[in-house]
């Protein structure tokens, strides 16, 4: 059965064809700004909080965002890093966001995106992007090793994301530093914060830092995230559907 993973993946196929027939270069010597030394400094859940517009589970959002003032209310907020949902067809995101927000806040920046070739790695750095997301069930073992290096070269943080245990084997394998559970299943698109605890419970040992992805709603979750094991949070609608952002931001930083 086709999902929306399998039709997301097949646009950016297609992209990626665009890019490389563009002309386009993407040099740049820019020196990003690392996320992951933010998380070993912190003494409070760290957070990557999301400009996202729409998604295909979710629908619409919040359209009519300014990304540039939502990144800016989030950094003066406390998050660690803002992510900006980058892909068109299906979160109406766009590489012109990332440019915008980066150059509007000091803290470091995800572009992100459904990674698949080193072009987009590349167009990520010179947008400046800080890190960048590479998706376990959307790549195999050997393009994934790839793309990480390649971004490693470029002093680019990788979140790599996982939702189970096999997935979970192979970001170790991998040795990534970041490591992000998604708690919401690519396939099905259904959400259980569960999925970070029972993953948590068995790897939480393990020497990287920990995000939890998805779901997260309240300072509730938050501190049962922490208490799980995580380090870290991704949270994106909540924050994009709060009344008082800056609020919403402060409630998810506790103390570890």
């Amino acid at each position: 059965m086709t999902t929306i993973l399998d039709n997301i993946i097949d646009k950016k196929k297609e992209e990626v064809a665009m890019l490389k027939t563009s002309g386009l270069s993407y040099t740049t010597n820019r020196k990003p700004v690392s996320f992951y030394d933010r998380v070993a400094a912190s003494k409070t859940m760290s957070l990557i909080a999301e400009v996202k517009r729409a998604s295909p589970s979710k629908g619409d959002i919040n359209l009519g965002v300014n990304p540039v003032e939502q990144a800016s209310i989030y950094a003066d907020n406390g998050a660690d890093a803002v992510s900006v949902l980058t892909d068109t067809p299906f979160f109406k995101g766009t590489m012109d966001d990332l440019k915008a927000v980066k150059s509007s806040i000091d803290i470091p920046v995800l572009n992100k995106d459904f990674i698949i070739d080193p072009i987009q790695i590349d167009r990520a750095y010179a947008s400046g992007g800080d890190m960048i997301l590479l998706i376990a069930a959307a790549l195999d073992d050997e393009a994934m090793k790839r793309l990480y290096h390649h971004a490693k070269e470029k002093n680019l943080d990788v979140l790599v994301e996982v939702h189970d245990e096999a997935e979970m084997e192979r970001a170790l394998k991998l040795e990534a530093q970041l490591i992000g559970i998604n708690n919401r299943n690519l396939k099905t698109f259904d959400i259980d914060l569960a999925v970070s605890e029972r993953l948590l419970r068995s790897y939480g040992k393990e020497p990287a830092f920990f995000v939890s992805e998805s779901g997260i709603q309240s300072a509730e979750d938050a501190i049962r995230m922490k208490e799980a094991g995580a380090r870290v949070l991704l949270v994106g609608e909540t924050l994009m559907k709060a009344g008082n952002v800056a609020e919403a931001v402060r409630s998810l930083k506790v103390d570890l």
